[in-house]
């Protein structure tokens, strides 16, 4: 069972930027692809943004497409989401997620497609 941990949350003004890192432990981080997703309170757990094995492909919510980017650093088993042009709505829990498809060739925003999970880190965006 891999073990990710998130880190880089934090308070920021609306307009504002963070980025976040999700490390991974193991050797085998750069067969899978990888997403962010997140949880604002009394709200379900929604898709951010996915990449594949070698970061050569993405995919995004509309809700963030245009504002937010996920790269991966396979060499330090680090995925990241720069985060830019934030908005109080983005308020919420980020989670970083394993693809649980050995490959990671395909992207996902399916919650059931990620067997993997790390606690999370807290965003908040003040208006």
């Amino acid at each position: 069972q891999v073990q990710l941990v998130e880190s880089g949350g934090g308070l920021v003004q609306a307009g504002g930027s963070l980025r976040l890192s999700c490390v991974a432990s193991g050797r085998t981080f750069s067969s899978y692809a990888m997403g962010w997703f997140r949880q604002a309170p009394g709200k379900e757990r929604e898709f951010v943004a996915a990449i594949n094995w070698n970061g050569g492909s993405t995919y995004y919510a509309d809700s963030v497409k245009g504002r937010f980017t996920i790269s991966r650093d396979n060499a330090k088993n680090t995925v990241y989401l720069q985060m830019n042009s934030l908005k109080p709505e983005d308020t919420a829990v980020y989670l970083c997620a394993k693809d649980r498809q050995f490959g990671g060739k395909y992207l996902t925003d399916r919650l059931a497609d990620f067997d993997s999970w790390g606690q999370g880190t807290q965003v908040t965006v003040s208006s």
